[in-house]
C-alpha cells in the first residue's frame, strides 16, 4: 500500500525514456510498491544504512537463503516485480540500477538465476535441528504468483482466470518479439516464466469481481436477505438464459471501486447505436454486466500480447467458477474451451510441482522433460464449457464497442477528479 515512493517512480521512467520504455524492459510501468523504487527511496532518506548494507533479498530469496545458511540469489521471476530486471537479457538493466543512485547495487542484488536451479543444500541447522537429509537440495524460491502459475500448471497458450472478491488473469506469453511488438498497454506486469526459462507470464488484477457481480444482481433482481444465495444464482441463471447473446449490441462497465484496469470509475451503458443507455431492463443489467467483465479481460490480455485466437483453454478457478451460465459466456468470449480447477491453495501446489521438477531436471536424474511433462500425473483440470462459435463471433464484433465504454468512463473519472 506504499505509494511515497512517486518521485523514485518518476526517476525510474526518465531513466529509460518514460513509462512505455520501461513497461517494454522491466514488464510493469514503475510502481510505488515495487523494490526498485523503494531501493531508491532508501538511498535517497537513510544513505548510511543503504552503504552499509551487505546484501537486498526479496521475501523469496531471503527465506531460501535462511535454508541454506548463505545468500540465495533472487529468481528471474519474482526479479520481474521489481522495476530492474530486463525481461529480454533476464538480468539487472544497468539504468535502472544507476537511477537508484546506490553505486554497488549490482553487487548488493547478486545475479539473478533462472527460477528453476538448485541454490544450494540444506543447512546443517536444519539437518541437526530437524532431521532434513544432509543431501536436500533447495531450489530458488519465487513469489506468490509465479508460484500460483506453476500450481495451476498453465501451459503455452493458456490462461487461467480467478473468480473471486477481486478477480485475475494469468497468462502464458511466449517470446518477447512479441511482447515487444504487441503490447499497447501499461495496464498489467510481465514476469519471466517461472516454469519455461523461454517464456513469459503476464497478471491482470481486477477490484470489481464477485462483489460487483453480486450487488448488480440484487439491484436488478430486487433481491435481499430473505432469499438464500441459491435462490438468488438462480434467478442471476434465470435472467442470463432469458436474454440473447450480445445483449442485442448493449455494452457495459459497472467499476463500484475504482478500477486498476482501466483507472476508472462509475457505471456505464452504451447501445447498439453507440448512445449512452439511462436503464435496462433487469435481464439486460444482468447480461451486460457478466459480459462486460469477461470482454474486459479479452480486451487488456490482447493489449498485452495475448493471441486469444489461439487461446488453447481457459482454467477457472474461484467462487464464481462454480457457475456454469458465467463460465458459458467466459469460453463464448474467448472462443476457447474453459476447464475447471479443483484444487486449492494453488502457490503451495506450485511450490512442490516446482521443487519436484527442478531437483529431476537439475539432480542426479537429469531429466530434460517440461515442468508440463514433468506434472502430467497431476489431477487435471474438468472441462465445463465448450464455445459456441456463432456466439464467439457476436463478442469479436462487440470488443470495440466495450473498449468505447471504458474509453468513456476513463474520461469521466479524469474530469469528475
Amino acid at each position: 500500500m506504499d505509494s511515497s515512493t512517486a518521485a523514485e517512480c518518476a526517476v525510474l521512467e526518465q531513466a529509460v525514456g518514460g513509462p512505455e520504455k520501461l513497461a517494454a524492459i522491466s514488464g510493469s510501468r514503475a510502481y510505488e510498491r515495487f523494490t526498485g523504487a523503494q531501493i531508491a527511496k532508501l538511498q535517497r532518506t537513510k544513505p548510511d544504512q543503504m552503504a552499509a548494507c551487505e546484501r537486498i533479498s526479496l521475501v523469496s530469496s531471503f527465506v531460501a537463503s535462511l535454508l541454506i545458511g548463505g545468500y540465495a540469489p533472487i529468481d528471474e521471476s519474482d526479479g520481474s516485480g521489481m522495476n530492474l530486471l530486463n525481461l529480454q537479457t533476464r538480468n539487472w538493466e544497468a539504468r535502472l540500477l544507476q537511477a537508484t543512485q546506490v553505486s554497488d547495487l549490482s553487487v548488493k542484488l547478486g545475479a539473478p538465476v533462472p527460477s528453476d536451479t538448485l541454490v544450494g543444500t540444506i543447512s546443517r541447522y536444519f539437518v541437526s535441528r530437524y532431521g532434513f537429509a544432509e543431501d536436500c537440495v533447495v531450489g530458488a524460491f519465487t513469489g506468490d504468483n509465479p508460484a500460483s502459475l506453476a500450481g495451476m500448471r498453465i501451459g503455452e497458450g493458456d490462461m487461467t482466470v480467478s473468480l473471486g472478491t477481486s478477480d485475475t488473469l494469468f497468462l502464458w506469453l511466449k517470446d518477447t518479439q512479441s511482447l515487444q511488438q504487441e503490447r499497447t498497454t501499461l495496464d498489467g506486469h510481465v514476469f519471466c516464466n517461472p516454469v519455461d526459462t523461454q517464456s513469459y507470464m503476464a497478471l491482470l488484477c481486477y477490484k470489481n469481481g464477485s462483489l460487483a457481480r453480486e450487488r448488480v444482481r440484487d439491484r436488478a433482481l430486487h433481491l435481499n436477505s430473505e432469499q438464500t444465495q441459491t435462490q438468488k444464482w438462480a434467478a442471476f441463471d434465470a435472467a442470463l438464459a432469458s436474454t440473447p447473446v450480445g445483449n442485442n449490441g448493449i455494452v457495459a462497465a459497472y467499476f463500484d471501486q475504482t478500477e486498476i484496469t482501466p483507472s476508472a470509475r462509475g457505471e456505464l451503458r452504451l447501445g447498439a447505436d453507440g448512445n449512452e443507455v439511462a436503464a435496462l431492463s433487469p435481464e439486460q443489467e444482468i447480461r451486460s454486466l457478466i459480459e462486460g467483465q469477461f470482454l474486459a479481460k479479452r480486451l487488456h490480455a490482447e493489449r498485452l500480447g495475448y493471441n486469444t485466437s489461439s487461446a488453447r483453454r481457459i482454467l477457472a478457478t474461484g467462487g464464481a467458477s462454480n457457475n456454469g451460465a458465467i463460465l458459458q459466456i467466459l469460453a463464448n468470449v474467448f472462443g476457447a474451451r474453459v476447464y475447471r480447477l479443483e484444487q486449492a491453495n494453488s502457490a503451495a501446489l506450485g511450490c512442490a510441482f516446482r521443487a519436484v521438477h527442478s531437483w529431476r531436471k537439475h539432480g542426479s536424474l537429469h531429466d530434460a522433460r517440461s515442468f508440463e511433462q514433468a506434472t502430467a500425473q497431476a489431477e487435471p483440470p474438468k472441462l465445463v464449457a465448450v464455445p459456441d462459435p456463432a456466439a464467439t463471433a457476436v463478442y469479436n464484433q462487440l470488443l470495440q464497442a466495450y473498449a468505447n465504454v471504458e474509453s468513456l468512463l476513463v474520461a469521466r473519472t479524469k474530469r469528475d477528479a
